[in-house]
């Protein structure tokens, strides 16, 4: 491989894509950063470097924005090795609370937003026999009372298995990551004590990303000690 490999993040502007893109930099990886608020990715790179890292702003329920992510990164870089499809929000938990507007918007950030990325990157992907890792939930895989945030982590997990299969000969690897609680306002009801940071959980994608090639780490699981779900 000539260069440096490139790694595609969405939700980059904060949180656990903000501190993917970062450490990944450090293991020698030039990154793309996508997300909707320009001016925090616009900031990223220029902490990371102009040479390291490019900004694209993405609203990963477009298919425009994705394919323009995409053409944008192989304009830059002219390789795609690696995919992080880690954007996403929740709501408050409760068949009741929350709007249905505000309902749809994360189906189809944390749904049809991922599928969407893995659409627009599997083809950049299957020419590098690259890596995709997708960011799921505990919650997904353990139901959360009234919490259709976790039944779209369920979907996400789904999703990696489905995209392994599909890749399956290919010579590309599939992690789904999946983080308990984080250091985040989202919770309801915080489990209180030392919780996951995003560091934590960018460490466990750069794990995953530099395990050998023949390595296919399919999942990940991180909790915090103190929590039980």
């Amino acid at each position: 491989m000539a260069g440096r490999p490139v790694l595609l993040v969405t939700g980059a502007s904060s949180g656990i894509g903000e501190e993917t893109a970062r450490q990944a930099a450090v293991a020698g990886y030039d990154v793309v950063l996508a997300a909707r608020r320009e001016e925090r990715l616009d900031a990223l790179v220029d902490e990371l470097g102009y040479e390291r890292a490019v900004a694209v702003r993405c609203d990963v329920t477009e298919w425009a924005d994705q394919e323009g992510m995409v053409a944008a990164a192989l304009e830059r870089f002219g390789r795609i090795d690696a995919v992080f499809a880690n954007a996403g929000f929740g709501v408050r938990r409760g068949f009741t609370n929350g709007t249905p507007e505000l309902w749809r918007q994360m189906v189809l950030t944390n749904v049809y937003g991922a599928a969407l990325t893995v659409r627009a990157t599997i083809d950049p992907l299957r020419e590098s026999c690259g890596h995709l890792l997708l960011c799921g939930s505990v919650a997904g895989h353990v139901a959360v009372v009234g919490s259709l945030y976790s039944c779209t982590k369920f979907a996400v997990g789904a999703m990696a298995e489905a995209a392994r299969k599909e890749l399956h000969g290919s010579g590309c690897r599939v992690t789904l990551v999946s983080p308990g609680t984080v250091e985040t306002p989202f919770y309801d009801d915080p489990v209180g004590g030392e919780q996951l940071t995003a560091g934590d959980v960018a460490r466990m994608v750069v794990f995953a990303l530099g395990q050998p090639h023949h390595v296919d780490v399919n999942e990940i699981f991180v909790r915090p000690t103190i929590q039980e779900l």
